[in-house]
C-alpha cells in the first residue's frame, strides 16, 4: 500500500511533556509536578456565567471572530493593562485557547522557507507549529547566566534576509523568566531595524512576580508589528473551557480568521460568556490565585537553597527550572530515576528544545502541601545521589 502518512508530520517529535503524565498516571500513589495546569477551580461566578449562557440556550455559533462583547472587555482589559487600544471588531479574534491562536498566526504569516526565531528553553508546540506552516525554525540558545533572558545580541546574530518572525515566549514556560521594559526596549529595536515580527505569547502576563508585566506591544513602534497572544487557561483557571484570542494588525488578523473559519468555525459558546465575566469581574480571582503561586514558588527557592541545589528564581508563570548537572546525568536519566525511585514526576529540561539539557521543569501549580510532599522525596533523591558519587569518587 502507499504509505498513508505526512513525512513533514512522522518527523516530528511528540510532546517530551506527555511522556512522563502518561506514565505516572499508571503509578500508584505517584506525585505529579510535570503538568502546567492550576490546582484552582475556575471561580464559581465565572462556571455560573457559564452555566446561565446554557440555560439561556446560547448554544448556537458565533460569529468567527467570537462574540462582540468579548472581544470588547479583552480590548478594555488591554487597554487598562498595558495601555495598548485595539479595534475589537477588527484586531481581535477569539481562538480555542492559545494555542490555536500561534497555530493559525504561523499559517497567516509564513511563506515556504521563512525563517522563525524561537528563543528556546520554551514551551514545545512553537516548532511543530512553525514546520507545519512550511517555516525554518531557528532555535535561539537562551543562557542560564542571563536569567533565560532574550538579550538584543542573541537576537541580533540570529537574524538574516529570510528571517520574518520572531517568537518572544515571556513570561516563559518553563524557566518562569521575564522580560522587563528594558530588555524589550533593546529587542524592539532590533526588530524595528531589521522589519520583523514578533508574535508575543503572553499566556502567563498575569503570573508576574516581580513589578507588572509589560506587553512588547505597548512600545513604540511594536503594536503594528506584533501578534499579541493571551488567553483564560492559567490566569483564570480555565484550562478545560478551550480559550484564547489575538491581537493584532488587521491585515494578519483578516487572514487568521479565514483560516480559523474553514478549519474551525468559532470558539466554545459556552466559553465565551464565562470568560466575558471573568474579564469583567474576575480581577480579585487573579490576585488571589497569583499570591498563592507566589507563596509556593518562595518556597521552593528556599528549599532548592537549602539542599544546595543550583536555580535562579523565577519571576514569572508558576514553573522552576532547577539545575541538576552536577550529578553528572542528563535531564531525562533524572527525571527516570526520580519517578522510579522515589515516584514523583518532573519534566526534563530538554523537553524544552537542547538547550535545556541538564535542568528539569518542575511545576508549582499544586498545593504547598503536595509541594512539600514532593521536596521531601527530592531532597532524599538527591541526598542518595551526592552519597553515590562520592563514594565512585573514593573507589
Amino acid at each position: 500500500m502507499r504509505n498513508p502518512l505526512s513525512d513533514t508530520i512522522v518527523q516530528i517529535k511528540p510532546s517530551g511533556i506527555r511522556k512522563f503524565f502518561d506514565i505516572v498516571s499508571e503509578m500508584k500513589d505517584a506525585i505529579s509536578l510535570g503538568v502546567g495546569e492550576p490546582d484552582f477551580d475556575t471561580p464559581w461566578h465565572v462556571r455560573e456565567e457559564g452555566i446561565y449562557s446554557l440555560e439561556k440556550g446560547k448554544t448556537f455559533y458565533t460569529s468567527n471572530s467570537g462574540i462582540k462583547e468579548l472581544r470588547v472587555e479583552i480590548c478594555n482589559y488591554l487597554k487598562r493593562s498595558q495601555n495598548v487600544t485595539y479595534d475589537p471588531m477588527k484586531e481581535v479574534i477569539i481562538t480555542v485557547g492559545g494555542s490555536e491562536a500561534i497555530d493559525i498566526g504561523f499559517r497567516a504569516m509564513i511563506n515556504p522557507g521563512d525563517e522563525v526565531l524561537i528563543p528556546q528553553p520554551s514551551y514545545v508546540s512553537y516548532e511543530p507549529c512553525a514546520i507545519l506552516a512550511g517555516a525554518k525554525p531557528v532555535i535561539i540558545n537562551l543562557k542560564a547566566e542571563n536569567e533565560f533572558r532574550l538579550t538584543a545580541a542573541e537576537l541580533e546574530e540570529a537574524i538574516t534576509e529570510k528571517t520574518k518572525l520572531l517568537i518572544l515566549p515571556f513570561p516563559n514556560n518553563p524557566t518562569g523568566a521575564i522580560m522587563e521594559k528594558s530588555d524589550l526596549e533593546a529587542v524592539a529595536e532590533v526588530v524595528k531595524k531589521h522589519d520583523i515580527y514578533v508574535m508575543s505569547d503572553e499566556i502567563y502576563a498575569e503570573l508576574t512576580y516581580k513589578g507588572k508585566h509589560v506587553s512588547i506591544a505597548s512600545l513604540p513602534g511594536m503594536q503594528e508589528r506584533t501578534i499579541l497572544i493571551n488567553g483564560f487557561s492559567k490566569a483564570y483557571a480555565m484550562t478545560g473551557w478551550r480559550l484564547g484570542y489575538a491581537c493584532g494588525p488587521e491585515a494578519i488578523i483578516k487572514q487568521m480568521t479565514k483560516i480559523h473559519q474553514f478549519a474551525i468555525m468559532c470558539a466554545p459558546t459556552t466559553s465565551q460568556y464565562a470568560a466575558v465575566e471573568a474579564l469583567k469581574n474576575g480581577d480579585a480571582d487573579v490576585a488571589m490565585m497569583r499570591e498563592s503561586y507566589n507563596q509556593r514558588r518562595r518556597f521552593l527557592i528556599n528549599a532548592f537553597k537549602e539542599m544546595g541545589l543550583e536555580c535562579f528564581e523565577p519571576f514569572g508563570a508558576f514553573y522552576i527550572f532547577p539545575c541538576i548537572k552536577e550529578f553528572g546525568m542528563t535531564s531525562d536519566e533524572f527525571a527516570t530515576r526520580f519517578l522510579e525511585e522515589e515516584k514523583v514526576a518532573v519534566v526534563p529540561g530538554t523537553a524544552f528544545g537542547d538547550c535545556g539539557e541538564g535542568f528539569l521543569r518542575i511545576s508549582y501549580a499544586y498545593s504547598l502541601e503536595k509541594l512539600k510532599l514532593a521536596i521531601g522525596k527530592l531532597e532524599h533523591f538527591i541526598t542518595k545521589l551526592r552519597a553515590e558519587k562520592n563514594e565512585s569518587v573514593r573507589v
